[in-house]
């Protein structure tokens, strides 16, 4: 029984239910009423550039759904296409313009700029890879230039081009703008036996065998020796290839996609919203794969754009886009999973690697310690499950210690990223703090503006001391007194500091502050941060004389 089919306050269901109950229910009726042995949810990408955490989206989406398909102990499969026999379309920035000269290869037949992976989509392949180990993700993964290259789809390739006017038929009714310079084809042309077919529309396109680019014009095919010739228009060759015994090119796209969906036998996949508008390639794909390829469309959702604060849409063709790997550096795994899991695919957001970090951290910890309650299991719960464990990793790492995130990046503020004194002074050891510590301190010293950091002095400011005040002679001299020797405890730290000005007004440190000593503690505080930091604000100040330790705010506080 799917999630929601009982009692929904001890079994909430989220988009990840529904979505999985949709293509479980649409795997039954391709199958004759009755589950498949192997239930396959599918993604793909090509690996033309950095994979943004747009395009993450597009993995998570599917392992989500496999993973409540395999919870619910059905057998299934998240299987990934590298599109890695796409053409190279345009060089990023910051890539030396010589790899113009590889535009319109295959992406597996540039050569990676740095001489480290074996082609440019291992290049890219390589950091979303370690980034999916990281977050648990576990999937099949299939290169479709081997596919292409080892002929595994070459009865498909020649059944699209036998069937290349039914194709025609289905396109024809989406195209909104024909073919520069091209006319409609008549059924007589469309058999392959007249010279005048209309080839700009032909459905398979080589890569010339000369240059290896698909920049070519096709001249003529013929259906009984399925003899395709070209010429290249960059280099200037022509050439014929047999298609039914050479394997030297792909079908376009809006083919290549439904052929797929019946050769993998695809049950659900989603994509971009952008693919289901009208006209786009899963509204064509569906209806060319019952009648070219006898297969079915698999169940679909679209998911919408995922952005950077302050960044307009990513585009993975140019450079210094955020990726998983990026998003890593600063988020413990199971909440970038969160990011995506809480949210319906077609709910667009940002992610944002400024201060918004703090506060999504705050919301996470608050979640855990509320998903440690069974009775307040409930939908965003359930999104909290999914993030934090995977069928194939287990319990993914997070601290042992939770400290919270913004106290750790303030002390890693103020001893600039020192992972072993930030352990220190929140008194656990680095292990415990692991993975948290060292995010947190790579987000405060390589993420955050410099402007926004915490400067400590390097000396007294001996002029501004000299000109104390007598009410704030009197709070530094009463701070100093009870000052202990070595900072043990934050909470003492923060009894102390908030006590001096109950303390000179005749109270305990223990009594509720009045308006007076409010008012006192504002103008405290403020003078403590400009003897300190030399500025108005900064990190709180149990925290900032924690991570300073007592040998320093005596140096810095002392007249």
């Amino acid at each position: 029984m799917a999630r929601g089919q009982s009692n929904q306050q001890q079994d909430p269901a989220d988009w990840v239910t529904r979505t999985a109950d949709l293509a479980l229910r649409h795997a039954e009726q391709v199958n004759g009423g009755a589950l498949p042995d192997l239930v396959t949810c599918a993604s793909g990408i090509s690996p033309s550039g950095p994979i943004h955490l747009g395009n993450l989206r597009e993995f998570l989406t599917v392992h989500f759904v496999a993973e409540e398909i395999r919870r619910r102990g059905i057998n299934v499969r998240h299987l990934h296409s590298w599109d890695d026999y796409d053409r190279f379309r345009k060089v990023p920035a910051g890539i030396d313009p010589a790899w113009n000269e590889h535009i319109g290869r295959p992406l597996s037949a540039v050569p990676d700029p740095t001489g480290e992976f074996a082609n440019w989509g291992e290049r890219y392949k390589a950091p979303l890879r370690a980034a999916l180990v990281e977050m648990g993700c576990d999937m099949v993964e299939v290169d479709q230039t081997g596919m292409y290259r080892s002929g595994t789809y070459r009865e498909q390739v020649l059944t699209a081009i036998r069937k290349r006017g039914e194709i025609e038929t289905v396109m024809s009714r989406f195209r909104t703008k024909k073919v520069e310079g091209a006319e409609e084809s008549t059924a007589e042309e469309e058999s392959g036996h007249g010279s005048t077919e209309d080839l700009a529309r032909f459905p398979y396109k080589p890569y010339c065998r000369g240059c290896g680019r698909d920049t070519v014009t096709l001249t003529s095919y013929d259906d009984e020796s399925t003899d395709l010739a070209y010429t290249c228009d960059v280099c200037g060759d022509s050439h014929v290839t047999n298609v039914a015994t050479q394997d030297e090119g792909k079908l376009v796209w809006k083919v290549d996609w439904p052929m797929r969906w019946t050769f993998e036998g695809v049950h659900f996949e989603p994509g971009g919203v952008d693919h289901a508008s009208p006209g786009s390639s899963y509204t064509v794909g569906k209806e060319i794969v019952g009648p070219i390829f006898g297969g079915t469309a698999p169940s679909f959702v679209g998911y919408s754009f995922v952005g950077v604060a302050g960044m307009p849409k990513m585009s993975s063709s140019k450079g210094g886009v955020p990726t998983a790997a990026e998003a890593l550096r600063i988020l413990e795994a199971p909440i970038l999973r969160w990011l995506y899991a809480r949210r319906q695919p077609k709910q667009a957001f940002n992610v944002d690697f400024g201060q918004e970090v703090l506060r999504l951290y705050d919301e996470w910890d608050a979640l855990t310690k509320k998903a440690a309650i069974p009775e307040k299991r409930d939908a965003a719960v359930l999104a909290w499950e999914r993030a934090s464990a995977t069928s194939t990793a287990g319990t993914l790492p997070t601290p042992a210690v939770v400290v919270p995130f913004r106290m750790l990046s303030s002390v890693a503020d103020v001893t600039a990223g020192s992972r072993e004194i930030t352990a220190r002074t929140v008194g656990a050891s680095e292990a415990e703090l692991e993975p948290r510590l060292a995010k947190a301190a790579t987000w405060i010293t390589e993420y955050v503006d410099p402007e926004e950091r915490t400067t400590v002095r390097t000396a007294a400011d001996t002029e501004r001391l000299a000109a104390l005040g007598d009410d704030e002679a009197r709070w530094l001299g009463l701070l100093l007194d009870v000052l202990p020797d070595s900072f043990d405890s934050v909470e003492d730290l923060t009894t102390l500091i908030y006590g001096v000005p109950k303390l000179a007004r005749g109270l305990s440190v223990e009594d509720a502050p009045t308006d007076e000593v409010k008012a006192d503690q504002k103008a405290f505080f403020k003078l403590l941060y400009h003897l300190l930091v030399d500025a108005e604000r900064g990190p709180r100040l149990p925290t900032l004389f924690a991570a300073l330790g007592a040998d320093r705010v005596r140096a810095l506080l002392a007249p």
